[in-house]
């Protein structure tokens, strides 16, 4: 999965480094952002990816997507179903199981104490200080 999740490339800082550590950092909220990006519709594996790119800046592969979904629905996370489109093939929908719902509200106030309390320490760097 290494360098699968990309940051817009207006956003880089040291083209040389990709800046390895954000990467990581990306990585590592992949799976919360999924989720939430379900919260309150189900959508298919490209609405996904639109929704991700334009909601946290998050560039994720189809091949790192379909794989991550699949292992969210063998934890139980999320269910799938097949719906027929206009566009003439059907296209397989996500959605949030009941334990999708309630992980994801967990990881959510993981999130926000941890980044309230980096927020926090980070402040002076912020200010200059």
């Amino acid at each position: 999965m290494q360098g699968i999740v990309y940051m817009k490339e207006t956003e880089r800082h040291n083209p040389e480094t990709g800046d390895k550590w954000e990467v990581q950092l990306r990585k590592g909220c992949l799976e919360l952002a999924i989720l939430a990006a379900l919260w309150d519709a189900k959508l298919y594996g490209l609405e996904i990816l639109r929704r991700l790119e334009s909601d946290s800046d998050l560039i994720v592969s189809e091949g790192t997507i379909y794989p991550l979904l699949s292992r969210l629905k063998t934890l139980g996370l999320v269910g799938s179903e097949w719906v027929e489109s206009e566009a003439g093939h059907p296209r397989k929908y996500y959605a949030l199981t009941r334990a999708g719902k309630q992980r994801t509200v967990e990881m959510t106030a993981t999130w926000t104490r941890f980044s309230s309390r980096m927020s926090k320490l980070l402040a002076p760097v912020g200010k200059g200080k």
